[in-house]
């Protein structure tokens, strides 16, 4: 059986995110998993995700941290809890601060994997910290501080 993604258990009134959301046709349609402790997504960047000719748009990589982030945020949240994914009250996540450091091009044309690990959790906020990596090397470092999604969003 395959293993589902953090953005399978999303209700369906919140899985409409450019970058997470698995009903946005349009969107990137990340994929987020636990590994051990930490969380991965691997992302195929397309042609039309460049900066300059062969390297990614940083912005796209800012998206990935970003989802990335709030979806570890869900995650790690409900593991705190002892409850599954799907199970109600839902715990959505948005981003109240997202800090990104690029440390050197990323390259096109190869798989981008994504690293998310949780440095902090409290009753409504959790910190994630994050890679980006393309060919095992880290392009890319961020860190994204996530609050539960306010009850008139949900």
């Amino acid at each position: 059986m395959e293993q589902k993604t953090f953005q399978d258990y999303y209700p369906e009134d919140v899985s409409h995110c450019y970058g997470c959301g698995k009903d946005n046709k349009h969107g990137l349609q990340i994929k987020s998993y636990w590994d051990g402790e930490e969380t991965y997504a691997i992302f195929n960047p397309k042609p039309y995700h460049t900066a300059t000719k062969g390297y990614v748009y940083g912005g796209l990589i800012a998206s990935l941290i970003d989802c990335h982030g709030t979806g570890t945020a869900s995650a790690a949240m409900y593991k705190k809890e002892g409850r599954e994914m799907d199970t109600k009250p839902t715990l959505r996540f948005v981003t109240a601060s997202l800090h990104i450091d690029f440390l050197k091009p990323t390259p096109i044309g190869t798989p981008l994997e994504i690293r998310g690990k949780t440095e902090e959790i409290t009753d409504r906020k959790v910190v994630v910290t994050e890679t980006v990596s393309a060919k095992g090397k880290v392009c890319a470092k961020g860190k994204v501080v996530a609050v539960l999604m306010p009850k008139n969003m949900l």
